[in-house]
Order: structure tokens, then C-alpha cells, then sequence
């Protein structure tokens, strides 16, 4: 492990131990993140991107993109690393040899949000039955319409539900959760959201959480598990070496930390997964990585 540089194979990694600082010296390329609405839309990024940069010595550009747009964003070598919530669309890209390394970063949930009053009667049932309630009642629905995290993740319950959604009353937005959320809220709509965008964007008057089953331990339909990928060097000219270090410092101690205290309201958004009790190290850090 000395061998390898145990400060920089511990940023690098993000497992266990190390600090805040490392010697940077050689990675002198700045980093493009590409990443889903959710996580900039809640600030989240805003509390982990300094101390990553002050770490690094690097400058992150953020390209807020939804989840589908995050990984053709990559596929054109437009970003270094990606930051996203969609494990269906991350396998296609994994599997095209698109991105490599990809490392779970953290998890919130889902939540079906709607007006007060509750038209479709679907507060406290469990996803599945809220869609299928609003579809019964034709109650206003939005989605995102855009292969986000979320509008995967939306397709995913109808699906269960055995219904494809279409009529007036089922209307897609285009746009990303924060305006999708503030659209809602207008006209009176249910929407599905992550925790993260609703609790930066609604006030809790306009929109009610009629679907939440807690951050600590939502059922599958409802968990949103986030993950960075870098990008593979052998397709485009990317900063690989920076972008496993971004990896290692979102799942390491430092990223961890903030991510565990970051708040919306003086309210939990995001949960930081654990790391592996034995972790490999050596698989994680790049041939280039300084000593």
C-alpha cells in the first residue's frame, strides 16, 4: 500500500481514513461534472464541490443535465465524470464501455407530491396505488418527460401498476424537477420528486407529501441510489485521473461528512451509503495517480 501512496490511493479511493489533503501537483486539468437536476437543484453539490476543489487544487464545471442527458453528455466526451440516479440507463452506459468504476455515492427517496386537498385520495398508500388512484380519478398529473432519474423511475410505477398514462390529464414537462415542482404547485398537480428538490423548492403549503415512506429505509420503488462514474480514457480525452478522484472524495470520509450533514431546512435530503468493511483499494486508483 506505501508503495502505492497511501494518502493518495486513500483520496483516490474514497474507502477508509486519509484527509482532506494530498499532494495535487500533477493533476492540473480541471473537471467537467455532468450530473442529474436533482442533486444541483437541491444544492447539494454547492457543499461538496469546495471542499473537493480545495482538496485538489482543481476547478469543477457543473452541467446539470438530467440523467439521460448526464451519460449522452459523456458519450460524447463533453464531461469528465458523471453524477447520476438511474441504474438501468448507468448499466447501458457501463455495458457500452462508456464509463468505468461506477461507485455508489449516497441515497435519498421518492416521494408522490400533490395538492393539499388530495383529489385522488392517495395520501398514505404506497406508490403504486397513489398512480393508480390519480389515474381512476384523471387527477392532473406531471411528469418530466425527459429520461431523468425521476422519469425513469416514474415509468417504472406505472408499469407496476399496468397502466400507460395518456389524456389530458397526464402532461409531461420537459423541464427539470425544480421547475416541474414549481409548475405543480401552480396548478394543482401531483408529481413524483426526489426528497432532495422538494424540500428546496416547496414551501409545504402549495404541495404535500402524500407518498413518503422515510429517507432511512424506503421500499425499492421508492430508494434513489445516486452514483459517479468517470468516464473512460480509452473513448474521449478526459481527465480520468482527476475523475477518480472526484469518485474517492464523494465516497470517501471528507464527502461522506458533508453529504451527512448537509440539510434543506434544517432537514435530512441525503443519506451517504457505507463503504466496504475490507476495501481493495488497488482497483480504484489510476496507473498516473502521484506517489
Amino acid at each position: 500500500m506505501q508503495a502505492l501512496g497511501l494518502g493518495g490511493v486513500v483520496s483516490a479511493a474514497g474507502c477508509s481514513g486519509g484527509s482532506e489533503t494530498t499532494d495535487a501537483t500533477e493533476l492540473d486539468r480541471d473537471l467537467t461534472l455532468a450530473t442529474g437536476t436533482t442533486a444541483y437543484d437541491s444544492g447539494l453539490l454547492d457543499e461538496v464541490t469546495p471542499g473537493f476543489e480545495e482538496t485538489f487544487g482543481s476547478t469543477v464545471r457543473t452541467v446539470a443535465r438530467g440523467t439521460a442527458g448526464s451519460l449522452r453528455t459523456a458519450r460524447n466526451g463533453d464531461c469528465d465524470v458523471v453524477l447520476v440516479h438511474a441504474r438501468p440507463l448507468e448499466n447501458g452506459f457501463l455495458r457500452g464501455g462508456h464509463g468505468l468504476n461506477r461507485r455508489a455515492v449516497m441515497v435519498n427517496d421518492f416521494l408522490v407530491v400533490g395538492p393539499p386537498e388530495d383529489p385522488a385520495g392517495v395520501a398514505g398508500t404506497d406508490p403504486v396505488a397513489a398512480v393508480r388512484a390519480i389515474a381512476t380519478e384523471t387527477a392532473t398529473f406531471l411528469s418530466r418527460g425527459d429520461r431523468s432519474g425521476t422519469h425513469i423511475r416514474e415509468r417504472r410505477i406505472w408499469d407496476r401498476a399496468g397502466i400507460d398514462p395518456s389524456g389530458a390529464w397526464y402532461r409531461e414537462t420537459g423541464q427539470g424537477m425544480g421547475d416541474t415542482l414549481a409548475t405543480a404547485e401552480q396548478i394543482g398537480a401531483y408529481t413524483l420528486t426526489d426528497r432532495g428538490s422538494f424540500l428546496t423548492v416547496s414551501d409545504g403549503d402549495g404541495l404535500v407529501r402524500h407518498v413518503d415512506r422515510g429517507i432511512d429505509d424506503p421500499p425499492p420503488l421508492l430508494r434513489n441510489e445516486y452514483a459517479v462514474i468517470p468516464v473512460n480514457p480509452a473513448r474521449h480525452e478526459v481527465a480520468y485521473t482527476m475523475a477518480m478522484a472526484y469518485a474517492g472524495y464523494l465516497t470517501g470520509p471528507a464527502g461522506r461528512s458533508r453529504i451527512d450533514r448537509f440539510r434543506v431546512g434544517g432537514k435530512r435530503a441525503y443519506r451517504p451509503l457505507g463503504t466496504s468493511p475490507e476495501p481493495e483499494f488497488r482497483q480504484y486508483v489510476p496507473s498516473d495517480w502521484p506517489e
